[in-house]
């Protein structure tokens, strides 16, 4: 087994070096590592459902898709993230297990008198309260498992909350919806106080105790550069990480000084296939126009604040400013 030390925090590279191990590489991995604030979703899931924009935005939080399905996950510096990615015999040996892969952390936390327990699904809890989510993914092609998981240890609980916050009524779609859990740090439950940097140690030294083939295993300038290829191409992209979301309903109402507009938004992978503006406001110039130009549009702030700027929209909407009418439309 391979175990790679990854000190990169760039989501975007992290969640592509994934895929370039899973797809270049033989040999069985076992990666940790650590991202910046970032939002990853599923790969099913509608990225604008499952993101609170406006904190998202004021906050420089990165969003990001993974190639492994369930729900939306919060990362930052006080979390990690533990990557396998193993051979299954064949294909017939190739089945979801979430358990397995948890075990190893399970036994690392009880050596520091933390008794974990795996839940449900896909959960490990301390006390009830999750402190790891884990996913998976297989590559067929060439019959291997990703499996990857997070490790509350010294989170901003309160970030997590602000940053997935989102209204459920705004989005109508087949998507897969994030489930929110109460959460915990995994420090809150030691009885003496221990580092992020010393847990990572912790991991890393336990799981090459538990094989006898280890090879620890550093980046190549190779690699990194094929990793960054493969960030710019996919993980960097607005089509990855938006546009390839599932076809939905936007819905909001918006209350101005010149009525209530309900906002309604057909969606197709991130392009505006059609929009309404009903209500009981008043206007001058016919809001058919605005529809129109919105047509086509990706359902992203910057390219709808660039369609939305070449009108004056009290004539559109009376006592609406473009602001206003901006911040309906997430």
């Amino acid at each position: 087994m391979l175990i790679i030390q990854n000190p990169n925090n760039d989501p975007y590279f992290n969640l592509a070096a994934e895929e370039y191990l899973l797809k270049e590489f033989n040999e069985n991995i076992f990666t940790l590592w650590r991202n910046e604030n970032a939002i990853i979703v599923g790969k099913h899931q509608n990225t604008l459902a499952e993101i609170n924009t406006d904190y998202v935005q004021a906050n420089g939080v990165t969003v990001v898709r993974r190639l492994s399905g369930g729900g939306a996950v919060f990362h930052d510096l006080g979390n990690l993230n533990f990557t396998f990615i193993t051979n299954a015999n064949s294909a017939d040996d190739i089945k979801i297990d979430f358990k397995q892969y948890c075990i190893p952390i399970i036994e690392v936390l009880k050596t520091l008198g933390v008794n974990a327990e795996f839940s449900g699904r896909n959960d490990l809890l301390i006390d009830g309260m999750k402190f790891s989510g884990n996913a998976e993914h297989i590559y067929h092609q060439k019959k291997r498992i990703l499996h990857h998981g997070t490790l509350l240890f010294t989170s901003q609980i309160a970030d997590l909350s602000a940053a997935l916050k989102v209204n459920p009524l705004k989005f109508q779609d087949k998507a897969v919806k994030s489930v929110r859990s109460r959460v915990t740090n995994i420090s809150s439950h030691l009885k003496s106080d221990l580092s992020v940097d010393a847990f990572y140690k912790l991991i890393i030294d336990h799981m090459a105790a538990q094989y006898t083939d280890v090879q620890f295993y550093t980046y190549t300038e190779k690699d990194i550069a094929a990793i960054e290829q493969l960030a710019n191409d996919k993980y960097r992209t607005w089509a990855w990480n938006f546009g390839y979301s599932p076809k939905y309903t936007f819905q909001k109402m918006l209350k101005s000084e010149g009525g209530n507009i309900e906002v309604y938004l057909y969606v197709e992978k991130g392009i505006i296939e059609e929009a309404r503006f009903h209500g009981d406001f008043f206007n001058i110039n016919d809001k058919e126009e605005i529809e129109q130009a919105l047509k086509g549009c990706k359902h992203f702030k910057a390219d709808i604040e660039a369609v939305v700027s070449r009108f004056d929209i009290p004539k559109y909407f009376n006592n609406t400013s473009a602001e206003e009418l901006l911040a309906g439309m997430f």
